[in-house]
Order: structure tokens, then C-alpha cells, then sequence
């Protein structure tokens, strides 16, 4: 029986929010070169698929979070997952910008949060930490307590692994990098040959040279 991450992957590959790229990289906005590209917002037009995540992340929060008191979800990917694992949960909802707004209130979190709940916040993709974490930070300076973090995807990079240690944050995710690798090979979308490239980007993916 495949596991979660597995089931998880399966789905994403087959809707392409997740593609696989080694000969031909794409390149991120950060300008890193990647033999992966990864949109979960994808998910949200295949209303089995939506559902299926919703229902996971949903079931995620029940079985480690029973005392949340509301959920948050990250600009702009999570906003829309957030909202439904939130009112399939029956609890307050609230998203986080990565900016103030500029006018009006310059609010940071829209929504009504009430100092001192008990939040989890729902991301779609994780990668090097930095944008969760600021919406881990952004709560914690309204006056709540972040209970935990539930995303989609990771793709498991050091650099995120130590970044939610030092922050304290615990991190659980439907699917990873890994299962991505062994659903691809399982459905010949890649070959043996070029795992080992896709291993290597992911130990240094700042300084992955394709052509090296």
C-alpha cells in the first residue's frame, strides 16, 4: 500500500504542479537554476485532488493540533487551502502577507486573530524556510503561539531543516522531495540514470551548476 507522501506525489505529478526537468532546468525567481519546478496552486482546479489535500491537511491538524484555535495561511499560495481546511475544521481563519499593506490599517495579518490563540499555519511550499518562518514570526509578534506548521510540499533542503530547528517550528508535510523521486521513477517520468543529478541539486541548490 503506498504511503501518503507517495499518494500525494502521485497526484501532483500526474496534474503537473510538480515537474521534472534535469536536462533542461528551469530557472527560479531567486535565480537558482532547478531540475524541478513545483506549483501547488494547481491542485486547487481538480476538485477531486483539492479535496483530497484539504482533507489531508485538515486531518493532519485534528490528529496533532487538537487545541488549535485557529488557522492561518500564508500569501498567496496557502491562502486558498487555508480557508478550506479551516472551515472543514469549523475554526477562525486569517491569512498572512509577506509585505504590509500600504495603506490603510498596513495591516500584516488580515483577518481577526485574538492575541494569544493557539495558531497553525498552513503553507503550500516549503524551500529554504525563509517566507514560512516570517509568517511564523509575523504571528508570534501579534501575541500567539504557533503550535505548528502543515504544508504540501518541502523539498527537504538543509538549509529549511535547520531554519525551523533554530525557529522552534515543527514542520509536517503531505509530501516531500523523496517521494516525488521514487513515484517519478516508478512511473518511468524520469529514468535511474538521472537521479543522482537530482539528489545533487538538492544538497546545494544555490550552487547547482547543471552544465558542471
Amino acid at each position: 500500500m503506498k504511503t501518503l507522501e507517495r499518494l500525494v506525489a502521485e497526484r501532483l505529478l500526474k496534474i503537473k504542479a510538480v515537474k521534472l526537468q534535469p536536462a533542461n532546468p528551469f530557472t527560479w525567481a531567486s535565480g537558482w537554476k532547478s531540475p524541478i519546478y513545483n506549483d501547488n496552486r494547481k491542485t486547487l482546479s481538480y476538485p477531486e485532488i483539492r479535496s483530497f489535500i484539504k482533507l489531508e491537511l485538515a486531518r493532519t491538524i485534528s490528529e496533532k493540533y487538537e487545541n488549535a484555535d485557529a488557522i492561518a495561511g500564508v500569501a498567496t499560495g496557502a491562502i486558498a487551502q487555508g480557508a478550506l481546511v479551516a472551515d472543514l475544521l469549523g475554526l477562525p481563519f486569517v491569512y498572512i502577507r509577506s509585505t504590509p499593506k500600504d495603506h490603510g490599517l498596513e495591516n500584516l495579518i488580515e483577518g481577526e486573530l485574538k492575541p494569544g490563540s493557539k495558531v497553525v499555519i498552513v503553507e503550500d511550499l516549503v524551500s529554504t524556510g525563509g517566507s514560512s518562518l516570517k509568517a511564523v514570526q509575523a504571528v508570534r509578534n501579534f501575541g500567539c503561539d504557533v503550535v505548528g506548521m502543515v504544508a504540501i510540499f518541502t523539498y527537504g533542503f538543509p538549509v529549511a531543516v535547520e531554519a525551523f530547528k533554530e525557529a522552534k517550528v515543527t514542520l509536517t508535510t503531505l509530501s516531500n522531495y523523496d517521494a516525488v523521486l521514487e513515484e517519478a521513477l516508478r512511473t518511468n517520468y524520469i529514468d535511474q540514470s538521472e537521479i543522482a543529478v537530482l539528489q545533487e541539486w538538492r544538497k546545494n541548490p544555490a550552487n547547482w551548476n547543471p552544465e558542471a
